[in-house]
């Protein structure tokens, strides 16, 4: 049903038919060849958030912030993180039990604050979502290198890794050929890709149990010792550095028309991934900034190294095996959601629809997962894991920003709409989310604002002069009644 206000109906800056604040959700798909398949439960959609929280955040990047940035009080970077993720997961948890369709915070946003609203998030989740596949296939590459090492395999120079991160770098080939992969994995069907993810998310947190339960034995004390050497503003840099850890459950909410129950498990799914990641993230900084002083991290395979330096060389093995197998849980869950929230935009007309078309037989959205594959794998062979994954953080910080807010004005603009979860504390906690969002944004470099900047004006050209005129072909009208969010997806 939809709003015909004709006070509204021909403004451009309003929320009638020609309003680019018309707020939009897409019908359920009816045509059945065109309609992905329910078939992830609670279990897999959990495994799904875990994946896509711990990968290179904990592996790599933990260590690389340790050094630089935080020393031990990386732990302190990683519990700000989380607070300020767990704010944002609330409002998540609420829009997707009221909205169980593909596309995350896209569609929340274009369903409460407007369709150019929701194509601004989309524009920014497609780059960031390729970042973070990138950023975390640079992160195993790290491992792969250590254990090809250990057993006497010398890769040449050249291939190890962007240029600038080291000598005789030119490109980083690992991460590249990972990027490939993982398209390929997801081409192999969602049932078949979810069931190997669901494995290799077993073996990681199997992997980060064993460092922590094993490194607890080997921890000095003295080496946590001074224990913010940065100073407190070292902490928070490292926060806004290593967000991209602890947010996965925003690639888990592009699955909600390949769940059963979308509206039942989803806000379950998200918020138990988030508790088990900070969990087991916590102990793993101990460990790793107890075991050796942080200036002698190894920002490439900080856990493995630092096993193998207090002389278990064997653990560091399996760590660095469980490492490469784990982040590639990263790379398919982010990367899934790029795809769902591309199909998304190319049915709801704001992409073009020759993207969004599913597989005739595995029925998922093969031609820009090989797409965003590629484009993710030339990131990852070009870029330092640091400007990649600020790249990342800055977009989903901002999308966390605009969901927040959301949640309060549909709260307060329908209260009595049916929700699957409520997010408690109203408004102050999602208030909260939007404040530590825009904080954590403020840490980030200048460089990253304009990269980010340029891609968010680059997607308004084709929104205007593409975006805006098809999509009112593919749903004509004005704004959706809200009370609409109530009808369930088929």
């Amino acid at each position: 049903m939809r709003d015909e206000t004709s006070a509204t109906g021909g403004s451009l800056f309003g929320t009638g038919p020609n309003g680019i604040f018309r707020r939009t959700i897409p019908k359920p798909e009816e045509q059945t060849d065109r309609r992905m398949l329910r078939v992830l439960g609670l279990p897999q959609l959990t495994m799904i958030g875990v994946g896509a929280i711990i990968g290179a955040g904990i592996f790599s990047l933990a260590g690389a912030v340790a050094r630089d940035v935080a020393g031990p009080a990386v732990l302190v970077s990683f519990l700000i993180a989380g607070v300020a993720s767990l704010c944002a997961a609330f409002a998540y948890a609420e829009f997707a039990g009221m909205v169980p369709r593909a596309g995350s915070s896209y569609t929340y946003a274009a369903a409460v604050l407007g369709e150019v609203v929701g194509w601004i998030i989309g524009w920014d989740l497609l780059l960031e979502y390729t970042a973070i596949v990138a950023t975390v296939s640079i992160g195993m590459s790290g491992y792969v290198a250590f254990l090809l090492e250990s057993v006497g395999i010398d890769l040449p120079t050249w291939m190890l890794g962007a240029p600038g991160t080291g000598e005789g770098h030119r490109v980083d080939l690992i991460a590249m050929l990972i990027c490939l992969g993982v398209a390929w994995l997801l081409n192999r069907g969602t049932k078949t890709s979810a069931k190997v993810d669901v494995v290799l998310t077993v073996v990681k947190i199997a992997v980060v149990l064993l460092v922590v339960v094993v490194g607890f034995s080997k921890v000095d004390t003295g080496n946590l010792t001074p224990f913010a050497p940065f100073g407190w503003g070292g902490a928070v840099t490292g926060a806004a550095t290593v967000f991209f850890a602890v947010f996965g459950y925003d690639a888990l909410s592009t699955a909600a028309e390949e769940s059963v129950e979308a509206r039942k498990l989803l806000p379950k799914a998200m918020l138990l991934s988030l508790l088990i990641s900070m969990v087991l993230y916590v102990g793993a900084c101990i460990v790793l900034t107890g075991m050796v002083p942080y200036t002698e991290v190894n920002p490439d395979s900080g856990f493995s190294s630092a096993f193998a330096s207090v002389g278990m060389p064997g653990v560091a093995v399996v760590i660095a095996v469980g490492a490469v197998l784990g982040i590639v849980t990263v790379s398919f869950s982010f990367m899934m959601g790029a795809s769902r929230l591309w199909y998304a935009m190319s049915r709801d007309g704001l992409m073009p629809k020759w993207f969004g078309e599913l597989h005739p037989v595995r029925r998922v959205p093969h031609r820009a997962t090989w797409i965003l594959g590629i484009v993710s794998a030339v990131l990852a062979g070009l870029l330092p894991v640091e400007e990649a994954a600020e790249l990342t953080n800055i977009g989903v910080l901002f999308a966390f920003v605009l969901v927040c807010a959301a949640v309060v004005v549909l709260r307060y603009r329908k209260p009595d709409l049916p929700r699957g979860f409520r997010c408690p504390g109203m408004p102050f906690v999602p208030i909260l989310g939007v404040l530590f969002s825009a904080w954590l944004m403020s840490f980030l470099a200048g460089e990253t604002w304009l990269r980010f900047a340029g891609w968010l004006v680059i997607g308004l050209l084709v929104y205007s002069l593409y975006s805006y005129r098809n999509t009112r072909r593919v749903m004509p009208g004005g704004s959706v009644d809200l009370a609409s969010l109530d009808e369930p997806a088929r």
